[in-house]
């Protein structure tokens, strides 16, 4: 018989009620080391007082009226990233997946609208950009794709780093490149910066539009507001997501003026995308997170726990490969199953998040200390002592 949550998930045996910082209570009263901030959304940690603040205060006015009228918090809020970023314009969604089907469509629609029948997409292998028709057909994995068919026509995949292959598949049908500039699910794969930057002479030397996923790498997780300014570029379109609620459901896509001018009244809405409730958090999300000091720091304690892992995966040659990522957002290439290393990290009372290519992810709130980060990475070398014995 079939439960009544559809089983689609592999949940661990865990069930928190309480957040505080960089901590989840467990339901028996356990302390868990919360280093996967539910997959890089809670970006300012459990309970910050400013986002409680904010949700408090906006529940008491008004929850939601829809985007058929103006809401002043999503109009300040817009504001907040037209000024912090290359974008134009901004549209709100509730997720990262509702976020790629918009880059999409937008995508399309901009040569639609200047009578260019330009519609192939270049997306990259490993990457990952929601469980949606679009957002499935984008990765091209076949795990993910596997009895969901017809799949969305137009992708094209090629692996980071063919050069070649790239120059080859974009020709005059071809409309948008979408790259994650730090792959998350993919195994917290940094794209390379002169990558990031060839990518861009491309798309302007054939007119491509260039689409930039940082739903997971975005919001400060990098050192950065956002992941691609460590390259020097800018996209046309990017998608936006987990961070900017901090736990709050809550997503957008930033554009151009000249990549949404075909995004006319009526080729897109959504009912609850930038909300009262949404906005009046995602303020002040951004309103702590801009600030070039919480930047700075992201940045150190970044370099801190690459130096922690390196040291660990030194000390644990046959556990763990190697460390990469950028910023708060590590990965552990493991030599073990990860499944294995994450089920003696929960026995340590560590909350990490496995990926692709047999990696461990490290995805702390942006606020996590230095103390925190040094307790987690001395709980993964128990966990790993565990599994040595």
């Amino acid at each position: 018989m079939i439960p009544s949550i559809l089983p689609t998930y592999n949940r661990a045996p865990l069930t928190f009620v309480k957040g505080e910082g960089s901590w989840l209570v467990e339901a028996d009263g356990r302390r868990f080391l919360d280093m996967a901030a539910g997959i890089a959304v809670m970006s300012l940690g459990h309970g910050h007082p400013a986002v409680v603040s904010a949700l408090c205060n906006q529940a008491e006015n008004l929850w939601h009226t829809s985007n058929l009228y103006q809401i002043e918090g999503q109009q300040t809020l817009a504001d907040k990233l037209v000024a912090h970023t290359f974008a134009d314009t901004v549209f709100f969604t509730n997720s990262g997946t509702e976020s790629c089907e918009l880059a999409v469509k937008m995508a399309r629609k901009y040569f639609h609208a200047r009578g260019e029948d330009r519609t192939e997409i270049v997306a990259f292998n490993g990457s990952f950009h929601g469980r949606s028709s679009a957002g499935i057909a984008a990765a091209g994995s076949a795990k993910m794709t596997e009895g969901f068919g017809p799949l969305l026509p137009g992708f094209t995949h090629l692996d980071i780093g063919d050069h070649d292959g790239l120059r080859a598949a974009i020709t005059d049908n071809t409309c948008a490149v979408i790259v994650e500039p730090v792959l998350g699910e993919g195994g917290i794969i940094p794209v390379p910066e002169q990558c990031l930057k060839g990518l861009r002479d491309l798309c302007d030397a054939t007119g491509t539009l260039l689409v930039l996923d940082e739903v997971q790498c975005g919001v400060g997780r990098t050192g950065k507001l956002f992941a691609h300014e460590w390259s020097g570029i800018s996209p046309d379109i990017m998608m936006v997501a987990k961070g900017i609620g901090s736990g709050f459901p809550l997503g957008c896509v930033l554009a151009t003026e000249n990549a949404a001018s075909g995004m006319s009244a009526g080729t897109h809405g959504s009912t609850y995308g930038g909300n009262p409730l949404g906005c009046a958090v995602g303020n002040a999300v951004m309103d702590i997170i801009v600030q070039s000091d919480f930047l700075d720091d992201v940045e150190r304690k970044g370099t801190l726990l690459k130096t922690l892992l390196d040291d660990l995966v030194a000390k644990h040659s046959a556990v763990f490969e190697l460390a990469r990522g950028a910023g708060l957002m590590a990965g552990l290439k493991c030599r073990l199953p990860v499944g294995d290393v994450l089920s003696a990290s929960y026995a340590q009372e560590l909350l990490v998040v496995p990926a692709g290519d047999n990696t461990l992810r490290l995805l702390p709130a942006l606020t996590v200390t230095d103390t925190e980060l040094k307790d987690a990475v001395a709980r993964l070398d128990r966990a790993a002592v565990s599994l040595s014995a």
